[in-house]
């Protein structure tokens, strides 16, 4: 199976959570989609740790981070 990057993985996580907020699952599909819908979730957080990470990294000058609050361009 091939990995998702961030933008698929909240795509398929939007779908879970219509499927959710929909109410037509039984309650034993629900759960699956409920589990599916928690893995999704901390991939996503994974994701950002590591975005979060690397820029740090990227932010550091002679051996000290030096952290900065990240301002996306406009």
């Amino acid at each position: 199976m091939e990995e998702m990057n961030f933008e698929e993985t909240m795509e398929k996580l939007e779908q879970i959570a219509n499927t959710l907020e929909k109410g037509d699952l039984s309650l034993e599909e629900s759960l699956v989609k409920f589990e599916e819908g928690m893995k999704l979730s901390k991939k996503c957080n994974e994701i950002l740790e590591n975005a979060e990470k690397k820029i740090t990294i990227l932010l550091s000058k002679e051996g000290e981070l030096k952290e900065e609050e990240f301002k996306p361009e406009e």
